[in-house]
């Protein structure tokens, strides 16, 4: 059973979309604005086949530093709300990898913290991905 307690969490396994957008709208009856971002694997990358994609994490760092965002996200925007789930394990074409979902009174500051957060996501928290192609494996570099 998926651990919807945490607003922000690593794991192996797959998440659900709509359990976390419901673990959202229960914290308030004020959430009137909700955005979401999910980051799905893509079969093709740079001009390359794409087989899979592993993900890697510095143990312990990685959700440090999610948690750091989340906390930044709520000072900096005017949000209620923030939950960010990354998958560390090997994923295939179509399969989800990482979530952000932020609710708010109103749109625009929800819109403006989910693309903050994942950006800062990609940039920060040190998770890192290879990616198995037909011409073998290559680590990606981040690019926000």
């Amino acid at each position: 059973m998926q651990n919807l307690v945490k607003a922000v969490r690593i794991q192996e396994e797959d998440f659900s979309m709509e359990a976390e957008v419901g673990a959202l709208r229960a914290i308030s009856g004020r959430i009137g604005g909700i955005a979401t971002f999910l980051g799905c694997a893509r079969d093709f990358s740079e001009g390359r086949d794409v087989f899979s994609i592993e993900f890697e994490q510095y143990a312990g760092m990685a959700e440090k530093a999610m948690q750091a965002l989340r906390s930044e996200a709520l000072d900096r925007f005017d949000i209620i709300e923030a939950r960010i789930i990354h998958r560390v394990t090997t994923v295939h074409a179509g399969d989800q990898i990482v979530l952000v979902v932020v609710g708010a009174e109103h749109r625009g500051p929800a819109f403006d913290a989910c693309e903050w957060l994942i950006d800062e996501l990609k940039k920060r928290v040190p998770i890192w991905k290879k990616e198995m192609t037909p011409d073998g494996d290559s680590w990606v570099t981040q690019h926000p």
